[in-house]
C-alpha cells in the first residue's frame, strides 16, 4: 500500500465495510504518501527515534549519517560504544543498534525474507530483536513493506483519533481499537492511515 492509487482502493473497500470510515474519508481526504524503504536503515531509524522528540532524533541521525553508519550494518558494528555514544545514542540504544546490525550481518535476521512471510511471522521475527517491540514491527510492515492489513493499536495517536472520530470523544484503549478493527479486515492498514491523517489535521 505504497501508492496513492493502492491506498484509495483500500479506502474504498474500507468504506464499504464500515460507512463511518467512508464518512471520515470524505471529511478528511486521502492521506498523503508515507513510506520508508525496507531494510537496515529504516529499522535503525526506528530504534534511534524511540522516546525522543522529532528534532532530537533528527539531530542524532544526522551525526550518524555523517559518520557513515546508517546504511551499512558492518560500519555500525566496527564503531566502539564510545563513538556511538558520541553521536547521541543512549547506552541502551547502542545495545539495540548493535544487536540489529549484528543480526543483519550474521544472517540471523534476513530482512529480504520478511517480504515472503505472513504478517504475524514477520512481526515475530522482528520482535526477537531487543529494541523492536510489536508497535515498531507493525509500523515497519505497514510503511516499509506496504502490508495492507496492519493495525498498530498501541499507537497513542490512533487510539485518540478513533475515540474522537468513531466514538464519543474519549480515547479508546488499544484493546478497543483492536476489537473494532476486526471489521476492517483485510484493510486495517488503510484504516490506520486514515485515522492518523484525521488526527493530524483534526478533521471533525
Amino acid at each position: 500500500m505504497k501508492t496513492r492509487k493502492r491506498l484509495e482502493a483500500g479506502l474504498e473497500e474500507l468504506a464499504a465495510l464500515d460507512p463511518r470510515m467512508g464518512e471520515l474519508w470524505a471529511r478528511a481526504g486521502t492521506p498523503g504518501p508515507r513510506t520508508r524503504p525496507p531494510g537496515f536503515t529504516t529499522l535503525l531509524r526506528v530504534i534511534v527515534g524511540q522516546q525522543l522528540s522529532t528534532h532530537a532524533a533528527a539531530a542524532i541521525w544526522k551525526r550518524m549519517e555523517v559518520a557513515g553508519i546508517t546504511k551499512d550494518p558492518a560500519a555500525f558494528i566496527v564503531q566502539d560504544d564510545d563513538d556511538l555514544r558520541a553521536h547521541g545514542l543512549s547506552r541502551q540504544k547502542v545495545v539495540y543498534g548493535r544487536g540489529l546490525a549484528e543480526a543483519v550481518v550474521s544472517g540471523g535476521l534476513k530482512l529480504d525474507a520478511l517480504r515472503k512471510k505472513d504478517d504475524e511471522t514477520a512481526i515475530a521475527a522482528l520482535v526477537e530483536l531487543k529494541g523492536i517491540g510489536r508497535w515498531s514491527a507493525e509500523c515497519y510492515l505497514l510503511f516499509a513493506l506496504g502490508r495492507t492489513d496492519i493495525m498498530p493499536a498501541d499507537d497513542l495517536a490512533l487510539v485518540a483519533s478513533a475515540g474522537t472520530h468513531l466514538g464519543d470523544g474519549t480515547r479508546w484503549t488499544p484493546g478497543q481499537l483492536r476489537d473494532e478493527a476486526e471489521i476492517w479486515r483485510p484493510w486495517r492498514s488503510a484504516a490506520a492511515r486514515l485515522l492518523w491523517h484525521a488526527y493530524h489535521i483534526e478533521a471533525i
